[in-house]
């Protein structure tokens, strides 16, 4: 049984760098309209791209807010493209292309420390007086080391060795999900618990964000559906029903 917690105990231990480095990133968004970028490669990339696509239909924010990149580019989402990360300079390259600059946050995600796509990128946009940050699965590894925060999550040894997508990679998605969502919360996209600002994409979520009116202002189903059609979006519904009634 024990063995089954090294995950959630691994990252305990971090929460207070995390919190750090969260209200950090808060700051540079709220306060310079910044951005939160992720870049790895392989499973860690895929994971930084996962948890940047889910916030603008969760959160409501755009997808230019927070930004994942892979190397090898989109198509390594699918398939493997392994050699993309051995070349230091294209990290940055890829970063460009969104004009990346000192308002912004980057945070590298690699569980060995020491990709170079990863290095590469982090050391670059340190330079260029970027925040700077990583989680990684090794202790006092080479992108530790180039970043100002790093998030190191020592799981032990994979069950199947050298296989990152198992303990590292539940590691970095639970931390991943920590900070975004924390970051949402803290950037007021939430009202208590309730994803107020959730797109309203599929009629699965139409229907939750009726729910979710029904039980704030105690109104029945005909009246919360009309107030969400009316005002597009739950917290609009919330802020104008007073006004309406």
């Amino acid at each position: 049984m024990l063995k089954t917690k090294k995950v959630p105990n691994a990252i305990e231990k971090i929460i207070p760098k995390i919190e750090e480095l969260v209200n950090i990133i808060v700051s540079k968004i709220s306060e310079e309209q910044g951005r939160l970028f992720y870049i790895g490669a392989g499973t860690s990339g895929r994971l930084g791209v996962l948890d940047a696509s889910e916030c603008p239909p969760t959160f409501g924010v755009s997808d230019n807010v927070i930004i994942g990149l892979i190397a090898g580019g989109d198509g390594a989402l699918r398939k493997a493209v392994e050699n993309a990360e051995d070349d230091q300079e294209q990290a940055w390259k890829d970063l460009q292309k969104f004009n990346i600059n000192a308002s912004d946050v980057l945070i590298g995600i690699a569980a060995s420390g020491s990709t170079p796509y990863v290095i590469g990128g982090v050391k670059k946009a340190r330079e260029n007086g970027l925040v700077t940050a990583c989680i990684t699965n090794n202790a006092n590894s080479a992108l530790s080391q180039a970043v100002e925060y790093p998030l190191e999550i020592i799981v032990g040894p994979e069950f199947v060795t050298g296989s990152t997508r198992m303990k590292s990679g539940t590691s970095q998605k639970l931390v991943l999900n920590m900070i975004s969502t924390a970051v949402m919360i803290k950037l007021g996209r939430v009202k208590g618990n309730k994803m107020v600002d959730m797109q309203l994409s599929n009629n699965k979520l139409v229907d939750r964000g009726i729910r979710m009116i029904m039980a704030e202002l105690d109104v029945d189903q005909a009246t919360a559906a009309k107030l969400l059609e009316e005002h597009k979006s739950v917290r609009n519904a919330f802020k104008n029903y007073k006004t309406d009634s």
